[in-house]
């Protein structure tokens, strides 16, 4: 089975500022302690993970670099991908709320795989899980930054939490020419997943709204096939077989489990469906949703 791997980093910690990659390491946020992946990891690391496995391409996405180096991180990227071809697509930031940001869309769109922007904007009442200070979904100059993406021909990469999906729809719906992503499966880290399938279903119904499988353990640190499996299929369910990629998160999933779990996870759960099903899972869809 081929392989798209429609959700990884690259980070060269010597080179950019990457705050959350700093010690010193606590235990108590989103992701627990991330000191097993502080250290730099490029093309060469990504791929001795995936040993074993048809990695045909691979779509970087904004790996929470200083918010200053943004710009920066693009460019480097695109050197790597232009010196040995990957990443095949990047996932640029920019802060979609800050009245300058369209300068900073246009740097980005000099380099020729970017395709599109993520800006996490998870908001949660926990303060262990929230990702920011305040829902941005409810800010103007935020929705303002959002409607300037069609302009560039650009997707926004959509990482937020099941609350929040209620007005993410609003917003996506009142944009229907910017392609969204949402990532890690909507993150359904409340133990009820009431508002998940709620948010999620509401979110399918915008036929240019797709959804990539990865992160578990945002969900569960210690996820098992047996726990994940059911939502997993819910949510090829909600979206169909034509807007799901399999994604590996890779190095940050390295916290919870390795590249070979998350694979293995993903065949056997569709081992069903047709090979032209499988095939747009885990590659084509990523193919055409990012163009590459």
């Amino acid at each position: 089975m081929r392989f798209v791997d429609a959700h990884i980093h690259l980070w060269q910690l010597d080179r950019l500022r990457y705050p959350w990659l700093m010690p010193p390491f606590a235990d108590d946020g989103p992701n627990g302690s991330v000191e097993a992946i502080a250290h730099t990891y490029l093309p060469v690391d990504y791929l001795a993970d995936a040993a074993g496995f048809q990695v045909e391409k691979v779509v970087h996405i904004d790996a929470g670099a200083h918010a200053d180096d943004a710009l920066a991180e693009t460019q480097w990227l695109q050197s790597l991908a232009d010196a040995g071809g990957y990443p095949q697509a990047i996932i640029a930031f920019a802060a979609l709320n800050d009245p300058d940001v369209e300068a900073l869309l246009a740097a980005h769109m000099l380099s020729p795989n970017v395709r599109g922007i993520r800006h996490i904007i998870n908001w949660h009442v926990d303060p262990q899980r929230t990702y920011t200070p305040r829902n941005l979904l409810e800010d103007d100059g935020f929705a303002r930054g959002y409607a300037l993406l069609a302009k560039y021909g650009l997707s926004f990469d959509l990482q937020i939490y099941p609350g929040q999906m209620r007005q993410a729809a609003a917003l996506a719906a009142r944009h229907p020419d910017i392609p969204v992503m949402i990532n890690h499966m909507g993150m359904p880290v409340d133990a009820d997943k009431t508002e998940w399938r709620t948010g999620m279903k509401t979110l399918a119904q915008l036929p240019h709204v797709a959804v990539k499988i990865s992160g578990m353990g945002f969900v569960d640190r210690h996820w098992s096939p047996e726990t994940m499996g059911p939502l997993v299929r819910e949510a090829i369910d909600m979206f169909g077989t034509d807007r799901v990629m399999f994604a590996s998160d890779f190095p940050t999933d390295k916290l919870f489990n390795s590249y070979a779990k998350s694979l293995k996870f993903y065949d056997e759960l569709t081992e069903k469906f047709s090979q032209s099903q499988r095939d747009a899972m885990f590659a084509a869809n990523a193919e055409r949703l990012y163009r590459i």
